[in-house]
């Protein structure tokens, strides 16, 4: 009997070892990092089993499910759902590994606002906290920061929980894991969207510096610095303008990729000091003067003086008059052979 057992597996050619060596062959090795396919056999009420060929089940903890805060297992994965998967941890005494979908999609969302900030996109967030420095907010997952200097807003700090916000990218750094967000610069972009150097607009004095003032021009603030409050030498602006203070302003520069817009009302005084002796005359005449303004800008651009350009008008203006001349000369003619031929044709009937 012991003859026909040995003869039996000298026949097969093929031993307990050799199996245990053809498990090995086939058995895959995994390490940390690896991103690799697998199925969900079994759910847990903290986590779940999930086979990805290797001789234990690995396991994926709750925390590990998403970027995101997760409740319940079910809420991420479906038994027999078949998906990709972060080895986490080497195998564990038990020979189990650790699973992580939180860190996928980590690494696929700083990829994303990366992408997002290379093509200087604005995006939308809601606050779900302040603190003394700002407010915060998530963007693909990712926990990001409104420094308070950037958060263009008339309520309280405090009030903007909750509020969506549109956002523009100011720093994305995964290494310092750093996502910094200008709320300001998102509004200032779609402010200067309709607006152009040389426009005049309606402010209000919202803040006084000693450099300067600070204007809201319907949401977004802009600067009147000193040197462009008046031809005439100030102090200080504070002898000029108090809070709340309402005026028009002269747009002379609009820098989109620092969301800054510089105003002036030194442009639109008809005579230097203006602003200081009668601010009203300023302000009736600022549409006037804006186009001066205009004009001067266009004439360094093209190389022609001021003059030049104002005198060509000038010419184009008496060309219009001699034409209009002629029209209501031609048209006079034309009633009056109207005339005569309504005179003709009553005589002829008569």
């Amino acid at each position: 009997m012991v003859n026909q057992q040995a003869n039996s597996t000298k026949d097969i050619g093929f031993t307990h070892e050799d199996f245990a060596a053809l498990l090995d062959k086939y058995d895959y090795h995994f390490s940390p990092g690896d991103i690799v396919a697998g199925t969900v056999f079994s759910m847990e009420p903290r986590g779940a089993l999930i086979d990805i060929g290797a001789k234990t089940a690995a396991y994926i903890p709750i925390q590990e499910m998403s970027i995101n805060r997760v409740d319940n297992p079910t809420e991420v994965l479906q038994a027999d759902e078949t998906r990709e998967f972060f080895i986490l941890t080497d195998e564990n005494e038990d020979g189990q590994l650790t699973l992580s979908i939180r860190r996928i999609e980590y690494m696929r969302a700083w990829e994303r606002v990366r992408q997002l900030q290379q093509e200087d996109a604005t995006v939308r967030s809601n606050v779900f906290a302040t603190n003394r420095g700002g407010a915060l907010v998530r963007i693909e997952g990712l926990r990001g920061f409104i420094p308070g200097s950037h958060i263009s807003a008339r309520e309280a700090k405090e009030d903007l929980v909750g509020e969506d916000l549109p956002l523009k990218f100011l720093e994305v750094d995964e290494e310092r894991n750093r996502l910094v967000l200008s709320h300001r610069r998102a509004l200032v972009e779609r402010k200067m969207n309709g607006l152009e150097v040389g426009q005049v607009v309606k402010g209000s004095v919202r803040g006084i510096k000693p450099y300067g003032a600070f204007i809201d021009i319907g949401g977004v603030s802009g600067l009147l610095h000193i040197s462009e409050i008046s031809h005439d030498h100030i102090d200080t602006p504070h002898s000029v303008f108090g809070v709340n203070d309402e005026l028009k302003v002269m747009i002379i520069d609009l820098d989109a990729e620092r969301g800054r817009i510089s105003l002036s009302t030194k442009q639109l005084e008809p005579e230097p000091g203006d602003m200081l002796k009668n601010r009203d005359i300023v302000f009736e005449k600022a549409e006037e003067m804006a186009e001066k303004y205009r004009q001067k800008l266009l004439a360094e651009a093209e190389g022609v003086t001021l003059e030049e350009i104002q005198s060509e008008q000038a010419v184009s203006d008496e060309e219009t008059e001699t034409l209009e001349e002629f029209v209501d000369e031609a048209a006079d003619e034309s009633v009056a052979e109207d005339s005569s031929e309504e005179m003709v044709g009553a005589t002829s009937e008569e």
